[in-house]
């Protein structure tokens, strides 16, 4: 699915809630999915027009993330409901929370006060150290703050880390300010064995996560 303007989101939400259109006949005028649809309209009824704004930046605390988590899985609301109910923007979240909640994960948003400290300042690591913490971070769905925690690092320098894997693969993990190993002296077995632990890191994730929503959704089916 492509992405859509504020524009078009609007227009959306107010035909179908003005009767205008049903969600087949807005989904197929548009060229959306009717759950997305529905979304929208759930997040414009709980934020109004500024749900669609792109700068928008929520933060939940961990006590709101644990009771809307535990609102849902009581049974008291479907995955919309719940979310109107806590007023978080989009289900993606609540269903992320879900599976944080169930491998007993669930924490504050980052920038939220009360939430783990992890360290400010950063310190030096070998090639060796950044792609076992790239691996562990894949491994628990990216979580930044417990991967810095876990190895003794900055939050700062695990996403940097993170984010410079998935454009450049094991390559941007090397540290080439000149005092630790360069690239020339990496043997092309280093380099290999480093990418086939990411890439399986990243497929047992993505494993992991398509049995978690096939059963979420099993849960939704059971309530409509």
């Amino acid at each position: 699915m492509g992405k859509y303007t504020k524009e078009e989101k609007l227009w959306a939400v107010t035909q179908l809630l003005e009767g205008k259109g049903s969600l087949r006949s807005i989904s197929k005028q548009l060229g959306a999915d009717r759950k997305s649809i529905g979304e929208w309209r759930t997040q414009y009824q709980t934020f109004g027009a500024a749900a669609f704004d792109h700068n928008r930046n929520l933060h939940y605390s961990e006590q709101t993330k644990r009771e809307a988590v535990e609102y849902y899985l009581s049974g008291k609301g479907s995955l919309l409901e719940t979310c109107k109910h806590f007023k978080i923007r989009a289900n993606y979240q609540l269903r992320s929370w879900i599976s944080l909640y169930n491998s007993h994960e669930l924490k504050e948003t980052p920038g939220t006060s009360g939430g783990n400290r992890v360290m400010a300042k950063g310190r030096k690591t070998s090639f060796e150290e950044r792609v076992q913490i790239v691996e562990e971070c894949i491994k628990n769905g990216k979580n930044y703050g417990k991967t810095a925690e876990k190895f003794s690092v900055s939050y700062t320098q695990v996403y940097n880390w993170v984010r410079k894997y998935d454009k450049q693969g094991a390559d941007g993990l090397i540290d080439r300010r000149g005092r630790s190993k360069p690239k020339s002296e990496m043997t092309d077995m280093e380099k290999l064995e480093a990418e086939n632990r990411l890439l399986k890191a990243q497929l047992e994730r993505k494993e992991l996560e398509n049995m978690f929503l096939k059963k979420l959704d099993e849960i939704e089916r059971r309530r409509f």
